[in-house]
């Protein structure tokens, strides 16, 4: 096997990172971390950032930027809360959105993490405004999390990523459903690798995929034991667009890790973990915005025909992986 050495990082850290902490938000909190994205019609960015309280426990706040970068205006309450009372599911918080607009329903979808006695679970809301939310309560059951709704239908039916844990591993896996509400046709799509490699504990879906014109381009983050914990890193595959659960291409190497102090030490230390990304006008610039040691908001760009072109150097079939 080749192994390209780049000398040029793939996804640049911007200089202002990290963008949010805790010392940013109008309420007392423990932390801000793995927050979803989205572009507003008028071409502001908006977070839906995890906010751990002070007792430990999760909800969901909004930050919103004309440039994606500072200038944040942050709800002066909570914008999305646990509700247990409605959804036990939610009893220990909701966590780590991601955010897909729907151009069919006219509406944004959050998918994100309900965390209960049972574990965590994948559930949705839809909103249009970020004021006010649908819930449609828990879509796959624990132990399930790393979830987004692809933004248009496939054949007729929704198509849902998500990260079950299962006899087999922690591994990235589809569903279909026609209505949101009922999910069959569950397929494996993406395996963590076995032995020394990078992503062989466990692996998830990291931002919503990004459609292209050569299929949908998933960041996902894949996680390493060491002696001193676990190691969260960053992979790249390709996806085909009408069969998304068909992996073209996947990346041998991780692309982007820990280095800074601000992703080296914090609550959960040695961690990246995006859970939303934004487009520029040119089509081919990303925004990656990540969780940077469950402490912290700090972004990362890149470029879509970067990302494709080291897929095309270093990336392989998945099959072979397979064991």
């Amino acid at each position: 096997m080749s192994v390209v050495i780049h000398d040029e990082p793939l996804l640049n850290r911007h200089p202002a990172n990290p963008i949010l902490t805790g010392r940013d938000w109008p309420y007392a909190i423990n932390s801000v971390f793995n927050a979803g994205a989205t572009l507003l019609e008028d071409g502001s960015t908006l977070l839906l950032c995890r906010i751990e309280d002070r007792r430990g426990l999760s909800h969901l706040c909004a930050a919103r930027s004309a440039n994606g970068v500072d200038g944040w205006q942050i709800d002066s309450t909570p914008t999305f809360m646990a509700d247990p009372d409605n959804y036990p599911e939610e009893l220990w918080g909701i966590e780590d959105p991601r955010i897909t607009w729907v151009p069919e329903l006219k509406q944004y979808a959050v998918v994100y993490t309900s965390y209960s006695r049972g574990g965590p679970g994948v559930s949705l809301a839809l909103t249009s405004d970020f004021r006010t939310f649908e819930r449609y309560g828990v879509i796959m059951s624990p132990d399930d999390k790393d979830a987004a709704l692809l933004p248009h239908k496939i054949d007729g039916r929704w198509a849902l990523i998500h990260r079950p844990m299962t006899n087999l591993g922690a591994h990235m896996w589809i569903s279909y459903s026609p209505d949101l509400r009922h999910w069959g046709g569950h397929k494996v799509m993406l395996e963590a690798r076995r032995g020394a490699w990078w992503d062989a504990n466990k692996i998830g879906l990291s931002s919503p995929p990004i459609q292209t014109a050569r299929g949908w381009l998933t960041l996902y983050h894949g996680v390493r034991q060491t002696p001193a914990g676990c190691l969260y890193r960053l992979g790249l595959a390709l996806f085909d667009l009408e069969r998304p659960d068909k992996c073209l291409l996947r990346g041998d190497e991780w692309i982007f890790g820990p280095e800074t102090d601000y992703e080296c030490h914090g609550d959960v230390s040695n961690v990246v973990f995006p859970c939303g990304n934004t487009m520029n006008a040119d089509g081919d610039t990303i925004n990656v915005y990540y969780g940077a040691a469950d402490c912290a908001i700090a972004l990362a760009r890149t470029r879509i025909s970067t990302l494709l072109a080291w897929l095309d150097e270093n990336g392989t079939s998945d099959r072979r992986h397979r064991a």
